[in-house]
């Protein structure tokens, strides 16, 4: 659910680091599909998977079926022209099919996490918000050890380098993510989508301060629209409360502030690694193994050790079940968002993700049986609209920039 961003995180249009370098100047929309996914995903690990070996394989392979596919065309009377149009219009249909299938991908995890982060804190009534962020971050840990275990991927070796010049924003993210869960067991998923609009705000006039970033009307305009549904959305809010929407307040903060430090933070820690970058499996691997020891100084100065110790809900499989679901959900918004944005562009990215809030917050309401009145439900729609126009503002001034 709340990019993890990457933990994946648990997120809420979770921050994936490396996408965030990609998307701040064509959208700076919190992520949508979780904060996990907010901290941003880049196609370059796709080319770290094969060896030299396997691509002489493929390569003759290839060949092989080049020279059969034109003997087969030559007898069944069709010329070298015909055959590549033929090929071209496979590819052309090919590109579509990944395109399509990556985008359902990524919306249905990251709407998947955000509905499961929802359910495991209101339904089940936990009261352990970072104690669910850590055991979804381990679980990331795991898996992402074990794929470079077995050589399916590769990461950045953790050196004290790179932890110390990550360490101030991986603070920030863990705040971000915690924030994000406590928010969401008191705020409908809906209005949550709606408040963290908010983010957008604190984050363009952060980039007007520190980098010196003008923005159109257009996007100014859109920016009021997001904050006016959000005062109509709270103050229509038939569930209203107080402390959800203290803690989701202090979310947009923290998100706005891990977006801006990130940017900042991100050139430095290239430099001190091995290979002079930093991809999207190694920033998983970093932001959600150095969270375990701040997750866990954080369980102990909250108490939920008390809490864990005296729930039942630990007790039941089905509980684990799903929390342990929710973890590589996390994961998956990382992975769906970096092959998405492969297959399509950032500007693609950033509406899509726009657009993926109008069915998360319908499927809110009516899987959790939310009352809602005629006024609230304009405010979110209205809210939410809101942030389409602005990612298609933010496209279009980037486009006038660049001609």
């Amino acid at each position: 659910m709340n990019p993890r961003s990457l933990p994946v995180a648990a997120s809420l249009d979770s921050p994936d680091p490396v996408l965030e370098r990609v998307l701040t100047e064509d959208s700076n929309s919190s992520s949508q599909g979780g904060e996990r996914n907010f901290s941003a995903h880049q196609p370059i690990l796709l080319d770290q998977v094969s060896g030299s070996f396997r691509r002489e394989v493929v390569n003759r392979s290839h060949s092989m079926k080049a020279v059969n596919r034109d003997d087969e065309d030559l007898e069944n009377g069709m010329s070298e022209k015909d055959t590549e149009k033929s090929v071209r219009s496979n590819k052309v249909v090919t590109v579509h099919n990944k395109a399509l299938l990556s985008g359902l991908a990524y919306c249905i995890s990251s709407c998947s996490m955000i509905l499961v982060n929802k359910y495991v804190l209101s339904s089940y009534d936990f009261n352990a918000g970072i104690s669910l962020m850590l055991y979804q971050n381990f679980v990331s840990v795991v898996v992402v050890s074990t794929l470079r275990f077995f050589g399916i991927i590769s990461t950045e070796p953790l050196t004290w380098r790179l932890i110390r010049v990550w360490f101030p924003v991986n603070v920030i993210f863990v705040g971000m993510l915690i924030t994000s869960m406590f928010s969401l067991k008191y705020i409908n998923v809906a209005m949550v989508t709606v408040l963290k609009n908010v983010t957008n705000v604190i984050t363009a006039v952060g980039e007007m301060y520190l980098f010196n970033k003008t923005h159109d009307n257009r996007v100014w305009t859109a920016l009021f629209l997001m904050i006016i549904s959000a005062i109509t959305g709270g103050i229509t809010d038939l569930s209203f409360h107080a402390i959800g929407y203290t803690w989701q307040i202090i979310n947009c903060f923290l998100t706005a502030s891990y977006s801006l430090t990130l940017r900042r933070v991100m050139d430095t820690a290239k430099q001190v690694t091995k290979s002079g970058n930093l991809d999207e499996f190694s920033m998983v691997l970093l932001n959600n193994t150095l969270s375990l020891p701040l997750g866990i100084l954080l369980i102990l100065l909250f108490n939920e050790v008390d809490y864990l110790s005296r729930t039942p809900l630990l007790q039941l499989p089905t509980f684990w079940l799903v929390t342990t679901f929710s973890g590589f959900l996390g994961l998956a918004i990382s992975f769906t968002s970096m092959w998405f944005l492969h297959q399509t562009s950032a500007t693609t990215y950033s509406l899509v993700g726009s657009l993926n809030k109008i069915p998360l917050s319908v499927a809110g309401i009516f899987l959790f049986h939310v009352s809602t009145s005629l006024e609230n439900s304009a405010s979110i729609f209205f809210g939410l609209l809101a942030g389409v126009f602005f990612a298609r503002a933010k496209m279009q001034d980037k486009s006038q920039i660049r001609s």
